[in-house]
């Protein structure tokens, strides 16, 4: 997936990625390893967070920072595609944080996933973030200008079918932040990158 894959098909293996990923913040049933995730629950999941009474206590994030691998990235908003996927960023620069989740700095874990790989040797947002280490920090700007630190706990590396119900479910009353992306080979026959880069941050 690095530098030379093209970008549709980067898009592509990311997409397979988040709907597994989607399968598991929505807590659908798993068959055979793989998400049966649809668009009723996805429907139902977003009315009830709709509906919920509970006040927002976080400001929705506006920037995401992390100044040991010199990352500076404006933040989108996305949901789930029309096929039950979370949505990805629309290139290569940004991030996007999964709003039906918890927001950066809410109780649980709130996850945002970036690009890693581009055409043409394009630089992408999360090329690095493998060089992440415990203790490093990560910094999300609010829309009135507050930043929220998180420090690195965990970097873990996942295979495409793993069980990655850990890195969005979280009921120890924590405030997490989750990074994600796409890492290792391109695999050309199922057109999707050997592994997934989860990083686990804590509010400091």
């Amino acid at each position: 997936m690095k530098g030379q894959t093209p970008a549709i098909v980067t898009i592509a293996a990311f997409s397979l990625f988040l709907v597994l990923i989607s399968h598991f913040i929505l807590k659908s049933p798993i068959q055979s390893g793989r998400a049966s995730l649809t668009t009723n629950v996805i429907s139902s999941y977003s009315q009830e967070k709709a509906n919920s009474k509970l006040p927002v206590s976080v400001n929705k994030p506006v920037r995401l920072k992390i100044p040991t691998i010199n990352v500076d990235a404006s933040i989108e908003y996305v949901g789930v595609t029309p096929l039950g996927a979370m949505d990805v960023p629309k290139g290569p620069t940004l991030v996007a944080w999964f709003e039906l989740g918890p927001r950066p700095g809410e109780n649980g874990s709130a996850v945002i996933a970036g690009h890693s790989g581009w055409k043409d040797g394009v630089k992408a947002v999360f090329n690095n973030l493998d060089k992440l280490e415990i203790g490093d920090k990560i910094y999300i700007e609010d829309e009135f200008g507050t930043t929220t630190t998180f420090v690195v706990q965990k970097v873990r590396t996942y295979d495409p079918k793993a069980d990655t119900s850990s890195v969005f479910g979280s009921s120890d009353g924590k405030v997490h932040l989750n990074l994600i992306t796409c890492v290792g080979f391109w695999d050309k026959v199922n057109k999707d990158s050997s592994n997934r880069l989860v990083v686990f941050a804590d509010k400091e």
